[in-house]
This record gives structure tokens, sequence and C-alpha cells, in this order.
């Protein structure tokens, strides 16, 4: 290849890939030679010959023939003609500068990240309320907030509203004493509807916009329904009798399945997000893990598992809003701890002893912590860090132990309930940095919706 030709090829590739062609020239110049290789031309083998061979043995051979005038001769004579050179070999230029990978001008340079400031968490409640004639009953479950962000509570025989985002309080109803009192209550998704569980054994179906009955759920239990969870349209309750029972409520016959594997009463329900597992615990100090693909209408259905680690009454059970198979569990005063469940194995990854009777437990829906509420002796809510469980923060006002704990829909605030008849708030989560939008409810049973966020 001629001159000319290999000038035109060059052209063509700097004006394709700039940084090619700047190895290219690198490579082809004499003077940037690599630096592992020495440079020829620097260097005086005569005299590197000499070194090593005659400057050695002379003073070897004839050591007697030395004396200090010839010696310093010698010096003055090697230091003329440049003869104390130690080094043989040398470079004539230093290494080349080495060629960027990338250009200054296009280089991104990574901010160092700031430090997330610590979020300030009030050590009192915002808003405290009456609430008279409520049970002190740790097997109960009397508080609920709806998606539509109006919080219910039974006290005594009747169910009272109270609407967040103006203060409104309004009667649903009162049950006469023949069937009462309310043994619990739970909101619908759709947050318009609520299911009320009473002493009776029976459960009623209410309308709250329209302030009206719609059915009355009868025959599934023999004694008090005190605890209920929503799976879509499926109403699941739980009784003394030890039974739970998943009621369709679209249908005339809403009965579909049934799960035995309490000895004694439900006293805690939850489903999981996906809808497909439902955890419960019992005052027979068990937890179960029930699959619904395993459900079945024409027999008992088999539990996924059966956990018997607990020494005390299972009620509180939250899971966990970032790992779908993740189950937090309290145990009751003799008890003590919460533990932590790995739902499709059954293992259990952590247990803390908290101190005392733990009543009720949420999750941060914006960081990875966990709300605990207590009795005996400080009456308190403790805000855990998952999973260090190092305590964030305790929260006391309470005089009583703290039954009941229901976290707003924005995730930020937390309604508790307590044996003193007081019912608080608390700013325990903060402010979620991104609002994100609400799941829409399934549209069954219920038509209506009605979304308005906490102010």
């Amino acid at each position: 290849m001629d001159a000319g030709s290999y000038s035109a090829s060059s052209n063509k590739k700097q004006s394709r890939c700039p940084l090619q062609e700047q190895l290219l020239q690198r490579r082809n110049s004499r003077e940037n030679l690599d630096r592992f290789i020495p440079n020829r031309s620097a260097m005086d083998f005569d005299y590197a010959h000499y070194m090593l061979t005659e400057a050695g043995k002379k003073g070897k051979e004839n050591p007697a023939v030395s004396s200090p005038s010839r010696e310093a001769y010698r010096k003055q004579l090697a230091e003329t003609f440049n003869m104390n050179r130690s080094r043989i070999l040398a470079f004539k230029n230093k290494p080349p500068t080495p060629v960027e990978a990338i250009p200054n001008e296009f280089a991104f340079v990574q901010q160092p990240k700031s430090a997330k400031p610590r979020r300030h968490i009030p050590q009192t409640c915002e808003r405290t309320l009456d609430a008279p004639d409520i049970m002190d009953d740790y097997y109960l479950n009397l508080l609920d907030w709806g998606s539509s962000n109006v919080l219910s509570i039974a006290l005594g025989s009747t169910v009272y509203l109270w609407d967040a985002s103006d203060g409104a309080t309004s009667e649903l109803v009162t049950i006469d004493e023949e069937n009462g009192p309310v043994t619990s209550v739970k909101w619908a998704p759709d947050g318009r509807h609520i299911a009320v569980g009473l002493n009776n054994s029976e459960v009623q179906l209410w309308d709250s916009t329209a302030n009206r009955l719609l059915r009355t759920l009868k025959g599934g239990h023999r004694s008090r329904v005190g605890a209920l969870d929503w799976n879509n349209h499926i109403l699941t309750t739980g009784g003394m009798d030890g039974q739970i029972i998943n009621n369709d409520v679209r249908i005339r016959s809403p009965i579909v399945d049934t799960y035995q594997g309490h000895d004694q009463e439900v006293c805690g329900l939850k489903w999981s997000a996906s809808g497909q597992q439902l955890a419960s615990g019992g005052n027979d100090n068990c937890l179960h893990i029930w699959d619904r693909s395993m459900a079945s209408s024409n027999s008992t259905t088999q539990w996924l598992h059966r956990l018997e680690d607990h020494t005390a009454a299972v009620k509180a059970l939250a899971w966990c809003p970032f790992q779908g198979n993740l189950l937090a569990s309290g145990g009751g005063g003799s008890d003590r701890c919460i533990k932590f469940w790995n739902t499709h194995t059954g293992a259990c990854l952590n247990s803390v002893d908290t101190g005392s009777q733990v009543c009720s437990l949420i999750w941060n829906k914006n960081e990875r912590e966990l709300l605990s509420s207590h009795g005996f002796t400080q009456n308190q809510l403790t805000l855990w860090k998952y999973p260090s469980m190092v305590k964030v923060a305790e929260l006391t006002g309470h005089t009583s132990r703290v039954l009941f704990m229901a976290q707003s829909p924005d995730g930020c605030t937390v309604a508790s309930a307590a044996g003193d008849e007081t019912l608080r708030f608390w700013n325990v989560f903060g402010t979620p940095e991104v609002a994100k939008p609400a799941p829409k409810a399934n549209p069954e049973p219920f038509a209506h919706q009605r979304q308005t966020m906490i102010r």
C-alpha cells in the first residue's frame, strides 16, 4: 500500500471513529514507544559490556597493585568520563501519556449521594377523641379505616363513622342487647360498604352512604364473630367456635369455603396482597397459613402451614408490603414476641421479645418499618426498623393497653384505640415522597366508589 492510499484511509477513519484513530497514531509513532521496551539508541552497550566484565575483574585479580593514589586517580577519571553510571538500561523519553477512553467533555462525573435527612417522628398524638364504652377485649377487632378515608369504630353495641376529611361523626347502626354487642368491623375494598360482626354469630353488611342494611349472613358460626377480612368479593369470617368461613357476598348461599384448624377462638385474620394466602391466628396459640388454591367447598380445607412457635394467643398479623411472602405475627401476654415468617416454606426468620403483650401490627408503606401496639406495662406504640428490629421510636400517651390500630389510606397516619376509652391519631409514618395512585378496587360486589384522601 502506497503512502497516498494510507492517508486517504486514515482520513475516513478519523471522521468515523476518532478514538480509534488516536490509538493508531500512538501505535505508529517512533517517539511514543511502548513503555516496557527499552530504547536501544539511548544505551551504551560497549560501556555496559565493560562494566559487566573488565571493571569487576581488575579489583579481584590484583588487589595488591591498587594504591590510594591510583584509586583516587581512577575515581576522578570515572567522574570525568561519566563512568559512574550504575544504570545500564535506560529510557530515552518518558512513557507516553495514556489516551483517555472517553473525552473529558463527555465524561460523566458521579455526584456524591446526599445523606437522606432523618424523618421527624412526633412523640405526641395529633388528635385525641373520646371512645366511651369500647370493649377492653383482646380477641376482638373493633377499629378499621376505609379507602374512602372514613374510620369506623364499634363502641359497645353501636358502630360510629368518623370522616377524616372534615371530622364529621355519624352513627351507622345500634344493635339491640339480644344480638349485641358488636365484636368486629371491616370495610370492603370499595370504601363504601362495611361488614359488622356480632356477638350472636351473625354478620351484617351495610351501605354506609345510604345508611342501609343490605343483608345478614347467618348459620355459618355458632358463637361470636371477632375477626373479619375481605378478599375482593369474598368476606372471610372467624369465630369463637374456631371456624373460618369464606362468604361470597354476591350469591344467595354465600358460604363457599370452610377452614377448620383452630381449637379455640379465631382472633386474627389477614389476606395477603395477592389474595392467594390467608393468615389466621387463634387463642390456641397457633398461626395457620391457608392457600386459596387448596380451598374446597365439598370438604374441610387443609392448612398449608401450622405454626406453633407462639406461647400465647396470636391476634396481631401483618403482611409485608414489599415482600409478598413475609408475614409478621405478634403473641399475647405470656409470649410478647414478634415473629417473622416465610409463608412459602413455613420457616421462622426472626423472633423479637418486645417485653409486653403484642396487640396489633402495621407495616409502613413507604419505609422498611413496622409499628406494634402493646399492653402492660407501658401501653405504648413502638416503631421498629426492619430487618434489624432496632427501636426507632416509642409513642406513649395511652393509659391502658392499645388493643387496636388502623392505618389511613395514604399510609401516613395511624389511629389507635385503647382500653382507656380514647382514640388517638399519630403521624408516625410521615409523608410519602411520591404520592402513589390508589389501586382500583374490584367493582364487585359493589359498583360505587368514593375516594377522599386525608388532609
